[in-house]
Formats: C-alpha cells, sequence, structure tokens
C-alpha cells in the first residue's frame, strides 16, 4: 500500500498591494466567506464577550434539532409558565413577545417571536418545553456548541438576558452562523423575516404591545437587499451586536459586530453593511470543487468494486483579495493508493491539500462517496492469483 499523491489542479499565484483597510469602533468583529470559511477581516475575534440575544441563535439551534429529528413540529403547542408571562419583571424592559401565564404558542410562532421580536419570553419557553427547565435547556446549549466546535462558548440562559456566564466570541457566533445556515435549509429563510405580529394575545396590554412592536430589530433585512439574517442583540453595558449575511452575486459572507456603541439598531446595520461590503468589494472566493462533487477515483483492493468515489463534505474553496491572480498555486490529493475494502460511505481515505509556494495552507478530509464492500474470500483468492500471475 502505497501513499500517493495526486496533482489536481495546477494554478498560478500573484499578489498585489491593496491599499484599502476596513475599520470599526466596535470592541470586535469577524467577517468570513461562507464557503472557503476563511477570515476576511477580524478584530478581537477570539475575545469572550456577552453575545446578549444574539445568544438565542444557539437557542435557536438546539429547538432546530428536535424540528429536524421530528420530536417537533411547526404547529406544535408550547405552554406558557409563569417565568415567560409578561408580567414576571424580568420582561418589563426587555424584548419579548408579550405571553401570558397559561396559554399556548405554536413552534413557528415561538420561533418567528425569537428572530424578528427577539423574545426572550418565547426563549423561556421553547426550553422549558425541551428540556422541562431553562437551566436543563443551558445544558444542552452547551452540549451542541461543544459538537460542532464551539470550545470557549458559555451560556446561563436561553434569552441573552445580562449573566455572567452567558459568554461568546466573534469568531464562534460566526461559527454558529455557518452551521446554521448550513443544516437547517428549510428553516434558515425565516431569519429573513421582516415583520411578525403576535395577535393570540388576551389582555389589552399586549394587544397594543404587538401593534408597535412588530419590525424585525434586524436592520439590515431593510437596508440591504442581499441581506438574509440572523440576529442582532443588544445591552444597555455591553452595546449592539448582530450576526449577519447576505448572498451578492451568489456568494455569500457572514459578518459579526459585538460591542459597538452606536445609536441604535438603524446605525447598526449600517455598520454591518461597510464590513459586508468592504468583503465583497476587496476579496473574492474560487472553488475548486463543490461539496459532494467527484474528485477522483481511489482503488480498492479486495473491493467488490475496482474503486471508490472520492469527494469532499464542503467545498474546496479559498477566499483571494480582489486584484489577486492565480499563479503557483496547486490543489492535491494524498490517499492510500489502494483503499483497503470495505469503505463505509463518508469514511476518510485521504485529504484535499491546497498549496502555495509549496506550503499547505489549508487541509479537508477527503471521503468516499459511496460504499464498496469486500468481496468473499474465494474472490480474494482469485485476486490474489492475478496479482501473482498478472501483477494486478
Amino acid at each position: 500500500m502505497l501513499k500517493k499523491i495526486f496533482v489536481l489542479l495546477l494554478c498560478i499565484f500573484v499578489t498585489t498591494v491593496h491599499a484599502e483597510v476596513f475599520s470599526t469602533k466596535a470592541k470586535s468583529a469577524f467577517l468570513i466567506d461562507f464557503d472557503s470559511g476563511d477570515e476576511i477581516f477580524s478584530k478581537k475575534a477570539d475575545t469572550l464577550m456577552p453575545p446578549s440575544s444574539m445568544l438565542k441563535l444557539m437557542t435557536l439551534t438546539v429547538l432546530f434539532d428536535e424540528i429536524k429529528a421530528g420530536r417537533l413540529k411547526m404547529d406544535d403547542l408550547l405552554d406558557v409558565s409563569s417565568n415567560a408571562d409578561y408580567k414576571n419583571p424580568l420582561w418589563y424592559p426587555a424584548s419579548k413577545v408579550c405571553l401570558e401565564k397559561g396559554q399556548q404558542i405554536s413552534v413557528k410562532d415561538a420561533i418567528l417571536g425569537i428572530i424578528v421580536l427577539s423574545g426572550g419570553d418565547a426563549s423561556v419557553v421553547v426550553a422549558e418545553n425541551i428540556a422541562g427547565s431553562e437551566t436543563a435547556f443551558t445544558d444542552k446549549m452547551l452540549q451542541k456548541a461543544r459538537q460542532i466546535g464551539l470550545q470557549q462558548s458559555t451560556f446561563g440562559n436561553a434569552s441573552g438576558l445580562p449573566n455572567d456566564n452567558n459568554l461568546m466570541t466573534s469568531r464562534e457566533l460566526a461559527t454558529l452562523a455557518k452551521y446554521i445556515i448550513t443544516e437547517y435549509p428549510d428553516l434558515y429563510h425565516l431569519f429573513a423575516t421582516k415583520k411578525f405580529e403576535f395577535t393570540n394575545t388576551k389582555t389589552k396590554w399586549c394587544k397594543e404591545w404587538s401593534k408597535t412592536h412588530y419590525l424585525n430589530y434586524n436592520k439590515l433585512l431593510f437596508s440591504m437587499p442581499s441581506s438574509d439574517g440572523l440576529k442582532t442583540g443588544h445591552t444597555d453595558e455591553g452595546g449592539y451586536g448582530v450576526v449577519a449575511s447576505s448572498v451578492v452575486g451568489g456568494r455569500r459572507l457572514i459578518a459579526v459586530i459585538n460591542g459597538f456603541k452606536g445609536s441604535g439598531h438603524d446605525a447598526l446595520a449600517t455598520e454591518a453593511k461597510k464590513l459586508l461590503n468592504y468583503g465583497y468589494k476587496t476579496t473574492k472566493t474560487k472553488t475548486f470543487y463543490k461539496s459532494g462533487e467527484d474528485i477522483l477515483q481511489i482503488p480498492v483492493w479486495y473491493g467488490l468494486y475496482p474503486t471508490v468515489t472520492a469527494t469532499t463534505e464542503e467545498n474546496v474553496s479559498i477566499t483571494l483579495k480582489k486584484d489577486q491572480t492565480l499563479k503557483d498555486f496547486r490543489v492535491l490529493a494524498r490517499y492510500n493508493d489502494p483503499v483497503i475494502a470495505p469503505v463505509k460511505q463518508g469514511q476518510q481515505i485521504g485529504e484535499i491539500i491546497i498549496e502555495h509556494n509549496g506550503d499547505a495552507i489549508k487541509r479537508m478530509p477527503l471521503i468516499a462517496k459511496n460504499k464498496v464492500r469486500k468481496i468473499q474470500f474465494i474472490g480474494r483468492v482469485f485476486k490474489n492469483l492475478s496479482v501473482l500471475i498478472f501483477g494486478k
């Protein structure tokens, strides 16, 4: 068995000086390309900060898992406890749907209440109905965070209200956004909802509240047509923050801003728009192979089929400066030749390496697109004889 390296692509990579820079008064900011995952801009992206209502993205992730697994449906009804009642002093100054103890809210309305109205009360309803208590739900949030690679984030509640344990980095918020977009394509469109009026209210106070609180706090949805999500946050102490994404010309970028001391959500949207536009204006992304695309055939030893198709789970992409061209740039596949049967679908059978001037700048697992069973004993005997006689 030999370790084989196959040159997939030879390119050219020339760098020229680009003068334009981006700056922000936000305490932290981060910008990545969705396909490549490459960093475009970073300012204190690994500093733990209170995420305020941006934390609700993790609350929604746990909820989306329940929907994806079939344990909850969009029209299922969730019970509202006293903890989520609008008369609870906790919700007086906070963003809310305006729920009342004893009523029920559908899963879909809870989702829209969290996304559009930033309803902390709806977050508590989701937490209690899924895990029994908000405390137990935060354990689920932490478990999910570690599962998807958020190694620093911690959670003290499901709403993002001030709590010493509510801490996330801008980089991990971007990672979470990319996960949501990738894993829940049937639900992601809800983040682009501009208006939601919750009408299932009984009290006059809540009816009046609903008439004036129905627009999404993410004002980027109104000022940047390419924007389609995700979530804002604000506390008096921490300032404003947003996890934003947009698609221009088929290219998606994800931006995070936190600790912005602007004059409201409109100013926050302006700052996020500037960051996203900076990314589109100064960078471009080259995709060599799309996720699931056939890359090459690798020989299989003792396989029912002679080869296995190799692919990748994610796009093989790289983000470059806008004025860069391709030179001295290689995309390689490294794998064992042959792979030993049996081969499971999704099994790692090598790696893709992107090199610049001989230095590896990115590595990605090369996986089996299909399974290959092992031939029976008599077949292996004939295979051995074939090798002895014919050398293959």
